[in-house]
């Protein structure tokens, strides 16, 4: 069902437990994509309050920096987003550009990363998906094959699982459907990317599972990026992206430099009457 000029209320909050003054990293912020639809800044929020900076990675997502000190430290923001209500579109019928063809900036992400392993499951993706039809149906091919491969089991999450880990193991919560999937495109010679963002259960029966960021990929087919969803494996939505990168590695939500225990945590994307 459309649905359309949605509210949602959006937030994080993070709380740690540190036992020295430990610099950090957040990217937390709304991405800039998507900062026209903001009813109000994103700004980040510090307990105790300490400096910020900020600037822009290499993939174009917004990064803060500060220095958190020893003791009990929270992070987080709010904010009010608008959104069309509409579903996710499904490119299916989309075609896809040959490897000679692409740009040089899409190049990356047909290349191995931290968490994707081309070299390994190259193997196993041209045997699952060469006979299926190129394009945004190939795509669709794997997220379906990752869908009901992987069996979300929230308990089971583990930050170091790779993608060759979550198809051996068969189980895993939503970055790993996103990094299985990402792998095999880029094993067939498609661009796909890692994004991270918020996802609520806008327009679904609620599930009931810990708020959490959710993971999706992009793929690259004939000259745009488009949003695949292989955890879900449906369109969905309010889907609102923060970041995105080759893979998780490269987006993590906060990246501390030294010892610390998260304590509490907790996300909101909740649509708003």
């Amino acid at each position: 069902m459309l649905k359309q000029n949605i509210r949602i209320q959006l937030g994080c909050d993070f709380r740690f437990l540190l036992p020295q003054a430990t610099p950090m990293i957040a990217m937390l912020n709304v991405h800039a994509t998507r900062i026209h639809d903001l009813e109000g800044p994103d700004l980040i929020g510090t307990w105790p309050t300490v400096p910020l900076s900020a600037y822009h990675d290499s993939f174009g997502n917004w990064c803060v920096r500060f220095v958190a000190p020893a003791g009990e430290f929270r992070i987080g923001t709010r904010t009010i987003i608008s959104d069309c209500g509409a579903l996710d579109v499904q490119p299916t019928e989309i075609g896809e550009q040959p490897v000679e063809a692409l740009p040089n900036e899409v190049m990356q992400f047909l290349l191995g990363s931290r968490y994707c392993e081309t070299d390994i499951l190259s193997e196993v993706a041209w045997r699952l998906f060469e006979n299926t039809p190129r394009g945004g149906a190939r795509v669709q091919a794997i997220c379906d094959f990752v869908h009901d491969h992987i069996r979300f089991d929230y308990a089971s999450a583990r930050a170091t699982r790779s993608a060759t880990q979550a198809y051996a193991e068969g189980k895993g919560v939503c970055r790993d459907y996103a990094h299985l999937a990402i792998t095999f495109c880029r094993c067939m010679n498609i661009p796909a990317r890692y994004c991270t963002g918020y996802l609520g259960d806008i327009g679904i029966e609620p599930r009931h599972e810990p708020g959490d960021f959710s993971a999706w990929m992009e793929v690259w087919l004939d000259g745009a990026w488009w949003v695949f969803d292989p955890r879900n494996n449906t369109p969905r939505i309010g889907r609102v992206l923060v970041a995105r990168g080759r893979d998780a590695s490269d987006v993590p939500m906060i990246h501390t430099f030294g010892a610390n225990q998260l304590v509490g945590f907790g996300v909101v994307s909740d649509q708003l009457s």
